[in-house]
């Protein structure tokens, strides 16, 4: 049997104490998320285990759980690099998604 798609949008503002999750959805939900992000140029990062971990313990909204905090720091790295690209002319944020299993 297949895992559900997962999504989880996350984004991090100076000053906050944490990450907050923006977005979080599975099946046809994480398809539009995804989706979404991807027509919004937005940087879309594979980490199915952060996803589903975002997913069984937080909320939209909520701060990112501290247990969660490596791996959202892996994915905001990412987003950053992209950011400095976009300073370049091409825009990008950030989004985590998979299918649940290992991250990559």
């Amino acid at each position: 049997m297949a895992r559900k798609k997962i999504a989880a949008a996350i984004g991090y503002e100076s000053g906050e104490p944490a990450p907050k999750v923006l977005a979080l959805g599975k099946g046809a939900l994480a398809k539009s998320i995804v989706d979404l992000a991807r027509d919004s140029g937005v940087a879309i990062v594979e980490d199915g285990a952060l996803a589903a971990l975002l997913e069984a313990t937080a909320r939209p909204g909520e701060y990112v759980p501290p247990w969660c905090w490596d791996a959202a720091a892996r994915v905001l790295a990412f987003v950053a690099r992209q950011d400095e690209k976009a300073a370049r002319g091409m825009g990008v944020s950030g989004l985590a998604s998979g299918s649940g299993g290992k991250g990559a």
